[in-house]
């Protein structure tokens, strides 16, 4: 009984998922699997012409005929997440110098604010699952993993896991993009970073509002240095005593004119004598200044 306790208060949340890691806009799940995310648009059917539902409900016929893999159709409801956009008033009626302009933004934000949560408006969107299974790239170590239930680990690497990923889900994205074009439904594939932020919603679903960041940034140190090195500068190497230079010798050709007897040199202007100072420094020419004025006004007064 106490192991079972001591168990599970060191487990953790993450052991609990079916999510490993995500790469490139790739799930890898625990067991060896892998999946991929398309997020699409949807068509109101009731507004379309009796010919265009006819059209599409064929093009849908098609598209289920064509699939030789298997899928997951979710559709997602949850409360419209407005948060950012009443962010987005409230910084634009701090930027207004008018008051009539900030009571006027203010209003509206409480509108939206009050409509959104009495009238409950809910938001839904459409994704497309393509999953691939582990036994599709090695049956053998995925059973074997399977069977040792105290060590529960990857039957294969995550590289290896990625690159078959590629190779078996990418081009049956692409089939799926083509058929759900002939439906007029726009569709692409989901990046890492919406991947994180999809799943994120789903488990926390009350947290609204809240901003998240790339894997990558998880395993950047939450410091770093900015310290730019000093660049390199080359040794310098003192001159060798034993070294001799060859001075190259003055040809005629470039030999310096000879002196003008009529210029005369310029002569050295006569040093002046140094005004005495009570003291040094500048408080010494400041000190002198002052008995120049102090004996300047007692010969006026004589």
């Amino acid at each position: 009984m106490i192991d079972t306790i001591k168990v599970a208060i060191r487990a953790s949340t993450q052991e609990h998922l079916e999510i490993e890691d995500i790469q490139e806009g790739i799930v890898i799940l625990k067991d060896g699997g892998a999946c991929l995310v398309i997020a699409v648009s949807s068509i109101n059917f009731d507004l379309l012409s009796e010919a265009e539902q006819e059209a599409t409900i064929f093009a849908y016929a098609a598209l289920i005929n064509s699939l030789n893999f298997p899928i997951q159709i979710v559709v997602r409801s949850q409360q419209k997440d407005i948060s950012s956009y009443l962010s987005l008033l409230k910084e634009t009626a701090e930027k207004k110098s008018s008051k009539l302009f900030k009571s006027q933004i203010q209003k509206y934000h409480d509108f939206v604010r009050e409509t959104v949560q009495k009238n409950n408006v809910l938001d839904k969107k459409f994704y497309l699952v393509i999953p691939m299974s582990p036994l599709e790239i090695g049956a053998t170590k995925v059973l074997a993993a399977s069977m040792n239930v105290k060590k529960r680990k990857l039957p294969f690497t995550k590289d290896y896991i990625l690159e078959q990923a590629k190779i078996n889900l990418h081009p049956r994205r692409d089939h799926l993009l083509r058929q759900l074009a002939r439906l007029g439904i726009r569709g692409h594939q989901l990046e890492s970073k919406d991947l994180i932020k999809l799943f994120f919603e789903i488990y926390n679903s009350a947290h609204q509002g809240q901003q998240t960041v790339d894997t990558s940034q998880y395993q950047v140190p939450l410091v770093q240095s900015t310290i730019v090195p000093p660049a390199s500068t080359p040794p310098q190497t003192a001159p060798d005593a034993n070294e001799v230079k060859a001075v190259p010798e003055p040809s005629p050709e470039a030999s310096p004119p000879a002196p003008n007897p009529a210029q005369a040199a310029p002569q050295p202007e006569p040093l002046k004598p140094a005004q005495p100072q009570s003291q040094t420094g500048l408080s010494g020419s400041v000190f002198g200044q002052i008995d120049n004025l102090v004996s300047q006004s007692t010969n006026e007064n004589d």
